[in-house]
């Protein structure tokens, strides 16, 4: 087994447990529980992991999760200049549309 993702936030950590099992890539979440335990562990040592139970996968694993990470970005509009949300698919500031890349889609 190999380490893919940790992080304090555990949401996040399910979020990326999530877009990997929906991709077929089979993995194993620990320290879910050993918060209580921060006391006595380094902070970072009690947030939750995600392993992957086949090394094979991780190359897959790791453009995956970076692929959902540029998802979460902020984009400047082409067109003002205006920095926007990654949720926007559109400028806020001037109605130009989001700029189609390799990481985001239109549709």
């Amino acid at each position: 087994m190999k380490l893919i993702y940790t992080h304090e936030n555990r949401l996040l950590v399910e979020l990326a447990k999530s877009r990997l099992e929906v991709a077929g890539i089979s993995v194993k979440l620990k320290n879910e529980f050993a918060q209580g335990a921060s006391g006595e562990l380094a902070p970072n040592q009690a947030w939750p992991e995600l392993w992957l139970e086949r090394e094979r996968d991780y190359e897959r694993a790791c453009q995956l999760l970076q692929d959902a990470e540029a998802e979460q970005t902020s984009w400047p509009c082409p067109k003002c200049g205006e920095e926007n949300g990654a949720a926007f698919d559109y400028c806020w500031q001037c109605g130009k549309a989001r700029p189609v890349t390799s990481h985001h889609q239109e549709g």
